[in-house]
Order: C-alpha cells, then structure tokens, then sequence
C-alpha cells in the first residue's frame, strides 16, 4: 500500500463540518427534551425547587468562563482526541493518558447507559401511543443498528440527521414555553434569593451542569471541520449559550406553570413517574401534542445515542492512531473517513453491557442507565475539570500575556468545575438516580482507571518509547505556531 493510500485509511474526512453541524452534533448529545423532561425535573424535585432556574445560569457562567481559554486553546491544538489532547499538551503525556483513559471510561459507559434509557423510552413510548408492545432490548437493538448504520455514512450524514431531530424536539419545547408565558407569564420570584437559596442549592447546580454534558465534544471534530482555529472555538460559545439560555427558559416555564412557591413539592410529588414535564404539556398543549412530546422525547435519545457515540467513538481513535490501543482501530473507512473499527468496537462493548444487564432481568432505568449514566457523567465532569486546567497550565508555560483570556477566565472556570466534581462524588448515588450500594461504590472504578493510565503512561515510556513519544507529536496535526507546539515532557 502506498503512503498516500495508508494515510486515506487512517484519516478523518475533512472540511466536512461548519459550525452549525458541529452545534447539532453537540446539541444532539445534550438532547435537550431529555434534559428538560429528566435531569431538570430531578433537579428542581431535589434540588432547590423554582431556584433551579438561576442554577442553570450559574452552570452557564462557569462554563461560558472555561470556554474563553477553551477557544484559545482550540485555535493552537486541532485533535480528533478532544479533552485528551488538551490535557497532553498542558499538563503531558503521562496525565493526558491518564485523561484519555478517563474519557474512555466516561464516554463507552454513557452510550451503555444511552443504549438502555432509548429502548426503554421507545418501549413505553411506542406501547402508549401506537399499542405496539415489545421488549426494551429489541428496540435498543434496532437502535444500535440504525446508529452504526449512520456513523458509517459519515459524520456529515451524523449531521444531518442530529439537525432533524434537534430542530423537533426543540420546537416542542418552544411551543410549550410560549403556551405557558401567554397563558401565565413567567414569575420573577425565580431570582429571589429565598428561592435560589432554598433546599439543596448545591444538588440543584450539580443537575445543571449535568444538562450540559456534551458540549466538550465540539473540539473531537476538529480534524474534520472546515477551518477549525474557528469553528471551534464559535461552535462552543454557540453550544454553552444556547443550552444554557433554552434550559433556563423552558425550567422557567414550567415552574411557573405549577407556582414557584410549590415547584419542589409538586415535582417530588412526579419524581417517582418523570412525568412532570409532561403533566405541563398536557394542561397546556393538549393530548395530541403531548403525545407528539413522546414520540419526541424517543427521537431526543436516539439522537443523543448516535451523538455519544460518535464522541467515544473518536477517543477510541485517536488513542487506536497513536498505538496506545489496537492500531486497527485508528483506520478509517475508504471513501466516508468514518472510523469504522473504533465505531464496531465502541458498539459492541456498549451492546455487551446493555446486553449482560437484560439476561439478568435488571431494571434498563434503575440499574443501567443509573450506573452507566452516572459513571459516565463523573468521568465527563473530571475530563472537563483537568482539561480546564491544563489550559491554564499550557498558556502560562509558552508565556502567554493575555492574562484574562488564558488564565483568570478559564482559571475561574476550572475553580467552578473543581466544585461541581466535588458535589458530584459527594452526591453520587442522587446523580445516579439510584440508592443501590453497588451503584454508590462505582466511582472508586475513576481512581482505578487513572491507575491504569498511569501505569499504561509509565510501560510505554519504558518499553515502547517511539509510541509514548507520539503521544505528543500525534498532536501536530495542525498550523499551530511553533511556540505552541512544546509539551511539559516533550524532551523525556
């Protein structure tokens, strides 16, 4: 094979995503109907009730403060390994192994947790509309297929698809908040301070920032984006702003649909059904409509099950590409530069998982998508938090004189995702959804992955130095500067 056609399969398609397929990529993975219908209804039961509204704003701020070094950062690294590469570049090889087995773990079990949730959904979903009743493991199976079946095609088709199904969910979501400021207005009770502070503040900011998992994938596509020093950086301030303004909206709504003085209590009184949202719709749109929220709210995780994927799917190869993992799953597909190998072996541990979880007769919702999801969304919130900090690291290290932008901004922003991991480990099982012991022992799996990379870190550099190098200069696959291009250990 000649080097040209060796480089076509191992490469990602380029110059395929501008900023507006970027922004449904990550949105698609944020899965707005489901943030509003699940994780903002927890969090106003067992959070602070109607203060969940300001929660989201506060969650905004701190992300919108790391995505300012962000956006630098972007401009000087391009990486289809995303968080991972940052981390290398800042804070070297080592903690960035350390990072990529993180994301590894992070993002493989959130799709496991996303395979279960969207069979479960289109189960019940598919049953109450349609009266087609079949067992939640077929649809997650059909779902699997379709997902596979797509990302083959290419990341452009990913695109698409991901902007159909966002521009739906979204505009049922729309409709809902327009019905309930007509017929209501929004009550500025919200931003009392008795209200924002009352209950579990803290648990109420944790839930927030979980509606925004997803958004850190906007750097993975990189490598496929038409100017990316751009498109980047622009595709995150689009994608923080938009979830954080479209969920602090519609959180408005619907507490001020049900009172704010009783948002907590009438949403603890749905929590046990995850029907509060609905319950909304239902008085405010009718029943055609909020039938039609179902068969949204099943659209919503299809498209977050085929966003995560591609994500993983990218970890997988960039680590595949360098030879920390399996060569093979560096190589693209001929033709749609879909990295085929990563996607089947992404599936399939996923489908595994999913799979053991059926045969034993376990809960899809309590048990998978509790210990799947919240897993996945701890490993998430830390990969942010360290590539927060190797930003601030890397610009301080080459000298950069733009204080605000390159250290106090994303330092602030790191200090803030420092706390929403610590709120996160102290209120695990609650993320989770689930008081299960097993399930509330999962995050010690964090520390024995870490290990793993490190340990992984450390063999490489001993026993396989040309590929332990590579973990940097596989980075240099951008027209960065050259004083951007040094690591901490890029001579070791």
């Amino acid at each position: 094979m000649s080097r040209s056609e060796s480089r076509d399969h191992t490469a990602l398609a380029r110059n395929v995503l501008g900023v507006p397929g970027i922004v449904f990529l990550v949105l698609a993975a944020v899965a707005p109907l489901t943030g509003m219908v699940v994780i903002a209804a927890i969090g106003i039961a067992v959070g602070n009730g109607g203060g969940m509204v300001v929660a989201f704003v506060l969650a905004t701020v701190v992300l919108l403060l790391f995505a300012v070094g962000y956006a630098q950062m972007s401009k000087v690294l391009t990486s289809a390994g995303g968080f991972y590469a940052f981390v290398v570049r800042g804070l070297g090889r080592v903690v960035g192994l350390v990072a990529g087995f993180i994301a590894m773990l992070g993002y493989n079990c959130f799709v496991a947790g996303a395979i279960g949730t969207s069979g479960f959904f289109t189960s019940t979903g598919i049953a109450e509309v349609f009266g087609l009743d079949l067992d939640w493991a077929v649809w997650s199976a059909l779902s699997v297929v379709l997902v596979f079946l797509l990302g083959r095609r290419g990341i452009g088709v990913s695109a698409r698809v991901l902007a159909v199904c966002l521009v739906l969910e979204v505009s049922i979501l729309l409709l809902l908040d327009v019905s309930v400021l007509v017929r209501h207005g929004f009550s500025l009770s919200v931003f009392d301070p008795s209200v924002v502070l009352h209950g579990a503040s803290g648990l109420a900011l944790l839930f927030a920032a979980n509606a925004f998992i997803g958004f850190e994938a906007t750097a993975l596509f990189g490598e496929e984006a038409k100017r990316p020093h751009r498109t980047i950086p622009r595709a995150t301030y689009i994608a923080i702003g938009f979830i954080g303004v479209f969920a602090a909206f519609t959180t408005w709504a619907v507490v001020s649909a049900v009172g704010v003085a009783q948002a907590q209590d009438v949403a603890r009184a749905h929590l046990s059904t995850g029907d509060l949202v609905f319950s909304v719709a239902r008085e405010h749109l009718g029943d055609a409509l909020t039938k039609l929220m179902t068969l949204l709210l099943v659209v919503s995780l299809f498209a977050a099950l085929l966003a995560l994927h591609n994500s993983a799917t990218r970890y997988l190869y960039a680590l595949g590409r360098v030879g920390v993992l399996p060569r093979r799953l560096g190589r693209t597909r001929a033709g749609t530069g879909a990295p085929q190998n990563a996607a089947i072996a992404q599936l399939a541990f996923a489908s595994v998982v999913a799979l053991v979880f059926r045969l034993a007769g376990l809960d899809p919702v309590a048990s998978l998508t509790a210990s799947m999801t919240g897993l996945g969304t701890l490993g998430i919130l830390l990969l942010q938090f360290l590539a927060a900090a190797a930003i601030v690291v890397h610009f301080r290290r080459v000298g950069d004189r733009r204080f605000t932008r390159t250290a106090l901004a994303p330092g602030l922003g790191a200090l803030g995702l420092a706390v929403i991991v610590a709120l996160a480990v102290a209120n695990f099982p609650t993320l989770a959804g689930s008081d299960n012991p097993v399930i509330a022992r999962l995050p010690w799996l964090l520390p024995v992955v870490a290990v793993a990379g490190l340990a992984t870190a450390l063999w490489l550099r001993r026993h396989r130095p040309s590929v332990y190098r590579a973990l940097s200069t596989d980075l240099e696959r951008d027209p960065a500067p050259a004083d951007h291009r040094v690591g901490p250990d890029s001579g070791a």
